[in-house]
């Protein structure tokens, strides 16, 4: 599979920072990954990452702290909506010059790079963990390091912590306890440093083994030890009716066929799962309660309200608020659907194995994917899906 696109674009910002070469190896093919290493090497006034969130997060925070940077960083339609106050105030605490171009509160952002003194800030816990991670990332490079007292309930508490284990890697004392963030000022080590290969990606396979009559499946590249919120995956395989063993060289996912027929599930540490799970769940006839799906809102698009509308088509009911949902209703697979995506990578590759359960099932703008796993299709049809595509 491919590389992890959070660990992958991590790498990346710190591989600019460093003095020494760090020479990574089983990077991201995604869009977003495409676009960060672009925008690190771009030599343009202007810098467009298009639906990139990670990219615009971490480049902000990253261009920030270059001295004599002046970019202008902008992204695509839904990317001027997406809301990037709370890390721009913080960056303004410690010294930053960065001015909103148009709308207050969002990208595009006029960035004028200063050297930062880092030190001291507080933040809401509730905020994205992609904005904590944005300034972890540059700490190392500030005068004073950085340390950040969270308030409040942690959102994605992995994905904090796969930044300070990322740092520690790279020779940085990096230390998480409670909701205190430290990182102290340090030169970030070269060397090499090897992608582990995504769990989120891997998660889509877990659907397609609890929707299929039989099936053994072998992914390659993950780690047992994994630092992604994601691999909890695993756990809920279990309720979907997959079992996953470690060999020697690769994780084996086998058709379990007991699955739960009513669980409930907190996703507040691996909110990307929630679409494919609610998806399978909904295919498999399981009556299920979801919770911690309060940041699903404000991603590529409302993921909740999304999943609600398209699975409508199929005669699945989703009760939904702004942080739970619950599936209730009956999978109608008599009849084949067109999935709307609405520019969310993660629609389409979530319902994609509705096809083992449904005479057809159509994806608008299938290629979407690209933004996080380009060859996903080719990767299906390696699995014997029979994908056609449509011209009009």
């Amino acid at each position: 599979m491919d590389g992890s696109k959070s660990i992958s674009n991590r790498a990346l910002i710190l591989n600019a920072l460093s003095d020494e070469e760090i020479h990574l190896t089983g990077l991201s093919s995604s869009d977003d990954t495409r676009v960060l290493q672009a925008a690190l090497s771009s030599t343009n006034e202007t810098i467009d990452i298009g639906a990139a969130g990670t990219s615009m997060r971490f480049l902000t925070a990253f261009l920030a702290s270059q001295e004599g940077a002046q970019k202008v960083l902008t992204g695509s339609v839904r990317m001027k909506k997406r809301p990037i106050g709370v890390l721009v105030e913080a960056l303004q605490k410690m010294g930053a010059d960065i001015q909103y171009a148009a709308n207050e509160n969002c990208p595009p952002l006029n960035i004028q790079g200063r050297k930062l003194s880092g030190g001291k800030i507080t933040m809401p816990a509730s905020t994205s963990s992609q904005f904590i991670s944005a300034l972890l990332l540059i700490a190392p490079s500030l005068k004073n390091g950085i340390e950040i007292e969270l308030e409040g309930k942690i959102v994605s508490r992995p994905y904090i912590q796969m930044t300070v284990d990322l740092l520690k890697e790279f020779g940085i004392s990096a230390d998480f306890k409670e909701n205190i963030l430290q990182v102290p000022s340090h030169k970030i080590k070269g060397g090499n440093f090897q992608v582990e290969a995504d769990w989120s990606a891997a998660s889509y396979y877990y659907s397609i083994a609890a929707l299929s009559e039989e099936a053994e499946i072998r992914l390659f590249g993950l780690q047992e030890d994994s630092w992604q919120g994601d691999s909890k995956i695993q756990k809920i395989g279990e309720k979907i009716g997959v079992a996953s063993s470690w060999q020697q060289d690769h994780l084996l996912l086998k058709k379990s066929n007991n699955p739960i027929t009513n669980f409930d599930f907190d996703f507040l540490t691996c909110p990307d799962l929630a679409q494919t799970v609610v998806a399978a769940v909904a295919a498999l006839n399981l009556q299920c309660h979801f919770t911690g799906l309060e940041t699903l809102a404000h991603k590529e698009t409302d993921r909740i309200q999304a999943l609600k509308k398209e699975l409508a088509k199929a005669e699945v009911l989703i009760e939904a608020k702004s942080d739970q949902c619950k599936t209730t209703g009956n999978f109608n697979d008599s009849k084949a659907i067109s999935i709307e995506t609405y520019e969310d990578h993660r629609m389409a590759m979530a319902f994609a194995p509705l096809a083992l359960q449904l005479p057809g099932i159509t994806i608008e703008d299938p290629m979407v994917v690209t933004k996080s796993y380009p060859n996903y299709y080719e990767d299906l049809k390696r699995l014997g899906f029979a994908i056609q595509e449509i011209i009009d």
